[in-house]
């Protein structure tokens, strides 16, 4: 059986191509996440149905777990925003407070932290990740 890490009522925040905001945040926040990213990252998670916070972006990953995400997501025709947290070192931490979850990349669907590579991989091969995805598409 496969164990996921899902956070409800969280969202997250990045820099995607021209801008970005986010949904709702979580009620834990460390002291070094300012106001101002969290609202970012609340909006940007809540304005895009699936989000991969990785090392580089969709069209040049800079790292083979972010790879690995791109290529399953990809693979299932899922549109999703990409958010390069290598182009901003407070983004990068900010996120790993946010998610609670120390590693990139950080795959979000319908506003809830999935998880991370592994937990992907583990969902793509029993069909889990379909399920979740064809379930947040539909909201």
């Amino acid at each position: 059986m496969t164990t996921r890490a899902v956070v409800r009522g969280e969202r997250a925040m990045g820099r995607v191509r021209g801008g970005m905001r986010t949904p709702r945040a979580r009620t834990t926040t460390r002291a070094s996440m300012g106001p101002e990213l969290k609202a970012n990252i609340d909006a940007f998670i809540s304005e895009n149905k699936v989000v991969l916070f990785m090392k580089g972006t969709k069209e040049a990953p800079r790292c083979g777990f972010s790879n690995t995400c791109v290529q399953i997501l990809q693979s299932m025709n899922v549109p999703f925003a990409d958010v390069d947290i290598l182009s901003n070192e407070d983004l990068r931490q900010g996120m790993k407070d946010y998610s609670n979850w120390p590693t990139f990349p950080q795959l979000y669907i319908g506003g809830e932290f999935f998880g991370g590579c592994d937990i992907t991989v583990d969902a793509f091969k029993d069909g889990s990740l379909k399920e979740e995805l064809e379930r947040a598409m539909l909201e």
